[in-house]
């Protein structure tokens, strides 16, 4: 990446994209707090970590805990200063269907858990006057969701709101605060939770004709986490293979 050293606290590390996340920074000898509600999906990440990741086990959906949270994890390595929203979990329920209960938990994890994090680490990257602000949305976000549900689109809507709102609150501040918006990267939200007929049917209409791997998320994550992108803040980044362009 550059010369500075870096710590970068991934959340969902132990999911598909966050691992490819935290692979990406240790290629680039990146100390990486890698957070997950999952200690045993964090098991192997550290492993191959190469004595550069950490686990760190807690719920990003209560402030409480991320403060705690935080704050171990600074006692331990130091202040945060690149931060990568990437959590989230996903329904596909559409209004009708999402009751109250469920409505408050893709927003407690999708969104609020981004906020909580945000407000932990922007402190530190103020006094030190540098900082990357990484959040993943989605093209759910732009189109209301395809396959997705009500709750999960309007939870990755939010969250451009959020980046943006960070963003402009920190333009004088050495931070950069940006988004990314994948389509249909393959994950188990697309392997397991669409039906092969639904994936087929996705596939079929990505104008590239392919899904988003993994690696290409992380490849852009890498770049935003970069000096080289310090000119770049309250910026989301499609990755939709060609459906939506703006």
């Amino acid at each position: 990446m550059d010369s500075r050293e870096h710590l970068a606290l991934v959340t969902g590390a132990a999911g598909t994209m966050g691992r490819a996340v935290v692979e990406a920074f240790v290629e680039q000898g990146v100390t990486v707090a890698a957070v997950d509600i999952s200690r045993e999906g964090l098991e192997p990440i550290v492993a191959n970590g190469g004595g550069l990741v950490s686990a760190h086990v807690f719920d990003i959906s209560d402030p409480t805990a991320v403060r705690a949270g935080v704050q171990r994890i600074v006692a331990e390595h130091g202040p945060v200063d690149i931060l990568v929203n990437n959590a989230g979990i996903l329904s596909n329920s559409k209004a009708m269907d999402t009751t109250p209960d469920e409505w408050n938990r893709i927003m407690a994890v999708n969104l609020n858990g981004a906020f909580y994090l945000t407000r932990e680490v922007l402190p530190a990257m103020r006094a030190a006057k540098w900082g990357r602000i990484i959040n993943t949305s989605s093209y759910a976000a732009k189109s209301g969701g395809l396959t997705a549900g009500t709750a999960y689109s309007v939870s990755k809507a939010a969250i451009i709101g959020l980046t943006f709102s960070i963003a402009a609150e920190t333009t004088r501040d050495g931070i950069t605060v940006n988004g990314i918006a994948p389509a249909y990267v393959r994950t188990p939200m697309v392997t397991e939770q669409l039906t092969a007929e639904q994936r087929a049917e996705v596939e079929a209409k990505i104008p590239v004709g392919r899904f988003c791997e993994p690696e290409e998320f992380a490849h852009t994550v890498l770049f935003l986490a970069s000096e080289k992108s310090g000119f770049i803040t309250g910026e989301i980044i499609d990755m939709n293979g060609g459906f939506h362009f703006d």
